[in-house]
């Protein structure tokens, strides 16, 4: 029970570290006494807000307050460790739900033996960047902004996947202390459906396999969820990402 209680909370560390690093990249990593959030202009990519707390009345009112002097629209995830319902009080005071994920984690014991011709490539370079952020929009319908990707290179780990030198995907690996995080594995509409998202899985464990870390955390999607049980990830809990109405 502790261990996993131990992998929850290593799985929200890495993922809101990971957008920690993306805000202090641009000055705009922001902490108060309640929440964190952090803003990147012409991005929708991380801007999240996020708090290690239950949500009361008093806590939703400080919330929308700053909400109302953002001009983009900030994204508030919600991970329900708490054993408490909040979608009601959210609901109430305006808040959408956006999207659900499941929070999932996987012990890295073996690597896999992968005969393909796909390989992954760091992002290295300008035009790498550019490239990702537009196999990232094509993806997940929403903008993460190649400057955001290139001021952030020296620190957040961005990958593109190739098949026969055509760029079919990406991922984020980001790590903290004995974790993996992996985020964004994205595959753009029309490559869908070749097994390429199982494969760069695959060559990512093998990535943390290599770096000898104990485990690997990942957010899935109702569209991954199913993958990532396959490769042998155990679900440990959800996250509801809600947005002010009149801000969407």
């Amino acid at each position: 029970m502790k261990e996993t209680t131990d992998l929850i909370n290593a799985n929200i560390k890495n993922l809101t570290s990971l957008w920690k690093t993306a805000g202090i990249s641009f000055d705009s990593y922001y902490k108060t006494p309640d929440f964190e959030y952090c803003e990147i202009k012409d991005s929708e990519w991380p801007n999240r807000l996020w708090l290690d707390q239950n949500i009361t009345q008093a806590t939703i009112d400080l919330i929308k307050e700053k909400l109302a002097t953002t001009p983009s629209i900030i994204t508030l995830p919600i991970w329900n460790i708490y054993d408490k319902n909040e979608d009601a009080i959210l609901e109430f005071n305006g808040f959408k739900l956006k999207f659900e994920q499941v929070g999932m984690s996987l012990t890295l014991d073996k690597s896999f033996d992968i005969k393909s011709d796909m390989k992954i490539q760091p992002v290295t370079k300008d035009t790498e960047a550019k490239l990702w952020s537009e196999l990232f929009i094509k993806s997940f319908g929403y903008k993460t902004s190649s400057e955001t990707i290139i001021k952030t290179l020296n620190k957040i780990n961005y990958y593109i996947a190739y098949h026969d030198g055509i760029a079919v995907g990406t991922a984020i690996l980001h790590k903290t202390n004995n974790i993996m995080g992996i985020h964004s594995v994205g595959i753009p509409p029309e490559m869908r459906r070749r097994g390429y998202a199982e494969k760069i899985m695959k060559l990512l464990i093998n990535i943390a396999v290599e770096n000898r870390n104990e485990h690997i955390t990942l957010q899935a999607s109702n569209m991954g969820k199913n993958l990532y049980l396959k490769l042998g990830f155990e679900e440990q809990f959800f996250i509801k990402s809600y947005a002010l109405q009149q801000r969407i």
